[in-house]
């Protein structure tokens, strides 16, 4: 969700090539945090001291559940994912957690699965990804038929 602005201009230029597209939300209401705009709950983690300050049962984990279903959700309806790969952690074509995941989902349900950038050899599930078969578009949103 760090690329959430990326994956909303995507969107709407695949929108305009004429696909339906569902971006994911950013599950946080900001506000009730005092906080301007929604924010994922991975930022609301850090801006909070981190992952152990929010131990198993606490109620954010019930959220990033509920993100995660949605997620999922998402990727049954479609015919195809896109997945926006681009540099974190200093990894170029970087991949997370959740996103694996989702690749994981969209492979088993055969969908086909698209990704922005080349996939970094640093990550080292990168066999796993190899193996669901994604289309490398380097950016160039007309390779999504």
């Amino acid at each position: 969700m760090v690329f959430h602005v990326e994956m909303e201009k995507i969107g709407e230029q695949l929108r305009k090539n004429g696909h339906e597209v569902e971006v994911p939300l950013l599950r946080i209401n900001a506000e009730e945090r005092g906080r301007d705009r929604k924010m994922s709950i991975r930022v609301l983690i850090e801006q909070n001291g981190g992952i152990d300050v929010f131990p198993q049962g606490h109620s954010i984990w019930d959220e990033k559940a509920e993100a995660i279903d949605d997620h999922f959700t998402k990727v049954a309806w479609s015919d195809a994912i896109l997945v926006v790969n681009y540099p974190k952690h200093e990894i170029d074509g970087y991949i997370g957690g959740n996103t694996l995941m989702e690749m994981a989902v969209a492979h088993y349900l055969k969908k086909k699965i698209y990704v922005i950038m080349p996939i970094s050899s640093k990550l080292s599930y990168k066999e796993e990804i190899l193996g669901m078969h994604p289309t490398i578009i380097k950016e160039d949103l007309f390779l999504i038929v």
